[in-house]
C-alpha cells in the first residue's frame, strides 16, 4: 500500500461539525477499500489568499493515510461529486509524519503561552464577597 497526505478544503458555508463529518466519510471510504488513516487535523475555517468558487474562507482537513492507489482514486471521485468540497490534493509520500502540524503546533504554542500569562485562581481564595446585614 502507498502513503498520502490529503488535504482538503470544504466550503465556509458548512459548520464546523459538517466538516469533521466529511472527514468522517473520507476515512470510511478509505478502510472499506482496506486502507487506514493515521491521523486526521481539523486546521478549521481559514482565509484564502484568492476567492475559490465564490469564497473566501475555507475549511481545512489535514489526513495521513495508509491505501491502495484505488482506494485515493475512489475518495477523489467522491470528492469531485460533493458540492460542499472547494479543492483537494492528494500527495504520495515517503512516510507518514505523526506529528502535529506546524500550523497546530503553533496553536499549541500559543495556548501555553497564554496559560502561562494568567494565573490560576486559587481555590482558597473567596469568590464572592459577603454584603454587610
Amino acid at each position: 500500500m502507498a502513503l498520502y497526505e490529503h488535504t482538503v478544503m470544504s466550503r465556509q458555508d458548512i459548520s464546523a461539525q459538517q466538516a469533521e463529518a466529511l472527514n468522517d466519510t473520507i476515512k470510511g471510504l478509505i478502510e472499506e477499500a482496506g486502507g487506514s488513516v493515521a491521523k486526521i487535523e481539523y486546521w478549521g475555517l481559514r482565509n484564502l489568499t484568492y476567492r475559490v468558487k465564490k469564497n473566501r474562507k475555507a475549511h481545512y482537513s489535514l489526513l495521513a493515510v495508509d491505501a491502495p492507489p484505488a482506494a485515493m482514486a475512489e475518495v477523489e471521485r467522491q470528492l469531485s461529486i460533493n458540492e460542499d468540497v472547494l479543492r483537494w490534493l492528494t500527495v504520495r509520500v515517503e512516510e507518514l509524519d505523526l506529528e502535529l502540524s506546524p500550523l497546530l503546533a503553533r496553536r499549541e504554542r500559543e495556548r501555553e503561552r497564554e496559560r502561562e500569562r494568567t494565573p490560576a485562581r486559587s481555590d482558597d481564595a473567596p469568590a464572592t464577597t459577603e454584603a454587610a446585614n
